[in-house]
């Protein structure tokens, strides 16, 4: 069991705890402190008579190099990733652990989760199907076009996560996302729970909150994906296909930032030129508002970029596919 606990000391408390409750008791967990300006050795030391926890100090590498850290530090041959903010359910190791035993061509084990915190209102991560399969087997193409979702509570093996060269510590966004992707460019599928067994903490202003840095992120890991493929495997035209939208929907969202930013006769004809990435009457509506008026373009679109933050519900109004995902 993984655990970053950059600034979250105060919240790591309930997820050692969630550790405790676990019904699967052979399990070990290095938490680690990446440099964080918070007193994690502090909240760790309780929980430090328990013979199953560890405790790691380093400079700071940025979650990717904690996590790699961490991971070579470990003795166990699966590894379970937890941040230092989030719980598992008490049957949570258990039922991956069992899983990952059970089948060897399962490269990741996944499950649903309860989103709490910052949130307007409490939802589970995936709601209906996941992926074009059984619901429970994802595959690359599943994966990569997000129709299988991964919450990032997910366990796999060491020796993969080995082969594969670990986390990349190079990618600023989306590392949780590009592990996945490359574990599964070895063979096998993701296997998804149909049952919430985390509770994934949103907190204000975490990193996961800007649309752009999901964007630039999504668009490296297809990069990557792209060129690790064999140019005839079918998933090809898929990655083209989504490095087409990405890049598109990251342009919708810098025009955005132009109007926000005061440039708004040159930011609403950039987002005319990417209007592909909304429909429907509501912008039809914006742009014929925007051509009249155009210094309602930026109160609308800073409104609409609190109501799509992470964490905010869901609202119809300004929709696009640029929201970031989990």
């Amino acid at each position: 069991m993984i655990v970053p606990a950059y600034g979250v000391a105060h919240l790591l408390g309930e997820a050692l705890h969630s550790l405790q409750r676990q019904t699967f008791a052979d399990w070990e967990c290095l938490v680690i402190d990446d440099g964080a300006p918070d007193d994690v050795a502090g909240a760790v030391a309780p929980f430090l008579e328990d013979a199953r926890i560890r405790f790691l100090s380093t400079a700071n590498n940025g979650v990717s190099g904690a996590r790699n850290i961490a991971i070579r530090a470990a003795r166990a041959p699966l590894i379970a990733l937890l941040d230092g903010d989030d719980l598992f359910r008490p049957e949570y190791l258990a039922t991956m652990v069992g899983l990952l035993e059970q089948d060897a061509d399962i490269r990741l084990a996944t499950c649903n989760a309860r989103i709490f915190g910052a949130v307007a209102k409490e939802r589970n991560c995936f709601d209906g199907k996941q992926g074009t399969g059984d619901g429970a087997h994802g595959s690359l193409a599943d994966v990569l076009d997000r129709s299988f979702g991964v919450y990032i509570g997910t366990t796999f093996r060491r020796a993969d996560f080995e082969a594969i060269g670990g986390f990349d510590e190079t990618m600023a966004q989306s590392e949780d996302f590009d592990l996945w992707v490359r574990l599964l460019l070895r063979g096998g599928y993701a296997y998804y729970v149909d049952a919430v067994m985390g509770e994934y903490r949103v907190r204000p202003g975490s990193a996961s909150s800007n649309a752009e840095r999901m964007l630039m992120g999504n668009i490296r890991v297809y990069e990557k994906a792209r060129a690790a493929l064999d140019p005839t495997r079918p998933e090809t035209d898929l990655l083209d296909r989504l490095l087409h939208e990405s890049r598109e929907a990251l342009a919708f969202e810098h025009a955005i930032d132009r109007v926000i930013d005061g440039d708004t006769v040159r930011g609403i004809a950039d987002l005319r030129a990417v209007s592909g990435q909304v429909t429907g009457p509501v912008w039809t509506f914006a742009f014929a508002t925007w051509q009249v008026f155009p210094a309602l373009a930026r109160p609308m679109l800073r409104w609409r970029r609190r109501a799509h933050s992470r964490g905010a519900r869901q609202v119809v109004m300004f929709a696009a596919s640029a929201e970031a995902q989990l």
